[in-house]
C-alpha cells in the first residue's frame, strides 16, 4: 500500500465529478434530505462535525455539495489496497484512533489554515445504537489549534445505513470559535467542555428529527 502523502493538502477531481452521481444515488437509495444548507458559510475555514451511525455518513454530508469537505478517516481503511486509494481520491485522510496522531492533526490544521473544510465525527467511532454519544477531545483540540469555527450537523435515520429508509442531514448554526471558551494556555478541562458543547448541539439537531419521525 502506498503511504498517504501528508506533505501538502490536495483536492481531487474525482470528488467533484462523483458528487452529483452520489447525490442521485443517495436520493434513490436512502431518500436523503439535506436541511439547513443555508447555514454553511460559503468561504473560510470550517470544521463540520456530525454524529456517526453508518459507513455512508461522509457521503450523506458531502452530497449536500455546499462545500468541498476533507474527511478524517480511520487508518484501517487506508491500509486496504482497494479501499484506501478510493478514500484518498475523495479527499479523505487517515488518522490513528486512540493516539495523538501528530501527522494527521497537523494536516487537519494546515487544511483549515488554507480556508478549507474539515469533516469529523467527534464520537471517534460509529454509534452502535444509533444514539449520539460523548465526544472525544479531538474535535476541540483541532478547533483550538486552528482557531476554527465549528458547524454541528446531525444525521438521522430510523434504520441507519439501510437502503430505502429516509436519511435526514440537518445543518445547524455555526459555533464561533470564541464561543467554545478555550484559552491558548487554558487547562485540558476547557477542551473537554468545548467538545461537550459541540456534541450537545449535534444531539439537539438529532433529537429534532427523531421527534419529527
Amino acid at each position: 500500500m502506498k503511504a498517504f502523502d501528508f506533505s501538502a493538502v490536495r483536492t481531487y477531481r474525482t470528488y467533484r465529478v462523483m458528487m452529483p452521481l452520489l447525490y442521485v444515488l443517495g436520493r434513490m437509495l436512502f431518500f436523503i434530505r439535506h436541511v439547513g444548507k443555508e447555514n454553511v458559510p460559503k468561504t473560510g475555514p470550517l470544521i463540520i462535525a456530525s454524529n456517526h451511525t453508518s459507513a455512508p455518513d461522509p457521503a450523506f454530508v458531502c452530497t449536500s455539495r455546499v462545500r468541498e469537505i476533507h474527511y478524517m478517516g480511520k487508518i484501517e481503511f487506508f491500509e486496504n489496497p482497494v479501499i484506501g486509494p478510493v478514500f484518498t481520491k475523495f479527499n479523505a485522510f487517515p488518522v490513528k484512533r486512540g493516539s495523538a496522531d501528530k501527522q494527521s492533526i497537523e494536516y487537519a490544521v494546515r487544511l483549515l489554515g488554507e480556508g478549507r473544510v474539515l469533516g469529523m465525527f467527534p464520537e471517534g467511532t460509529r454509534s452502535r445504537d444509533g444514539i449520539p454519544h460523548q465526544a472525544k477531545a479531538g474535535v476541540a483540540l483541532i478547533a483550538k489549534a486552528a482557531k476554527a469555527d465549528v458547524l454541528p450537523v446531525s444525521i438521522y435515520s430510523k434504520k441507519p445505513g439501510r437502503p430505502f429508509h429516509r436519511v435526514t442531514v440537518r445543518f445547524g448554526k455555526v459555533i464561533p470559535y470564541e464561543s467554545l471558551g478555550m484559552e491558548d494556555d487554558g487547562p485540558a478541562a476547557q477542551v473537554r467542555e468545548a467538545a461537550r458543547i459541540i456534541m450537545d448541539e449535534i444531539t439537539k439537531l438529532w433529537e429534532e428529527d427523531r421527534c419529527r419521525q
